[in-house]
């Protein structure tokens, strides 16, 4: 029989602003309504689309906008964090990365796309550092996981180097465009090497 323990949550207090995260090359910050034109060009690119489950393509019209509330809203109700991915040396929105909390279980899903002109770059494994060293630094966190789908070996290599270990394959666990997609699922523990 399975139930779910009753564990009390230990989120930080939510009405705070997003803390920001400087990184060498970038910086992590909560999204703003002047980043829609930014971020609907990058994840209107197919390529950019097809390696998330969320991202619709075509992307809509007005769907960043929406995004970004959701994304405020989120953060407000201790449920996610997103921040924009800026490059600091040309103040340009270059992608984004989020955290989706599971507080009972002190633990969150990491996410994250780069703009197609920026792949390579090591953007994506920088942030998702900062991100989890925030995770378990700043908020007490156990556990960071990600999924990706099978074949996906860019995203492999920045879970990687960002201190993740592939766990085990999900088969047909998700379906992207019509088609059932293995999933890769990743973890680091708060006490792994990082």
């Amino acid at each position: 029989m399975w139930y779910a323990p009753r564990m009390r949550p230990v989120p930080p207090p939510f009405g705070d602003p997003l803390p920001s995260l400087p990184t060498a090359r970038l910086l992590l910050r909560a999204l703003a309504p002047t980043d829609a034109a930014a971020v609907h060009e990058a994840v209107a690119v197919a390529e950019v689309a097809r390696q998330t489950l969320a991202i619709p393509h075509p992307y809509p019209a007005g769907a960043a906008d929406a995004f970004i509330a959701d994304a405020a809203a989120a953060w407000q109700a201790g449920a996610a964090a997103t921040w924009a991915v800026v490059d600091r040396a040309e103040a340009r929105l270059v992608g984004m990365v989020s955290l989706r909390f599971v507080w009972p279980h002190r633990r969150a899903e990491l996410g994250y796309w780069i703009a197609r002109p920026a792949w390579g770059s090591g953007y994506a494994t920088e942030a998702a550092r900062a991100v989890i060293a925030h995770a378990f630094d700043a908020l007490g966190l156990h556990r960071v996981e990600a999924r990706r789908f099978d074949g996906n070996a860019a995203s492999g290599r920045v879970l990687a180097k960002a201190g993740l270990r592939d766990e085990g394959c999900l088969r047909g666990s998700l379906w992207r465009d019509g088609v059932a997609r293995d999933v890769i699922i990743s973890g680091i523990l708060a006490g792994d090497p990082r």
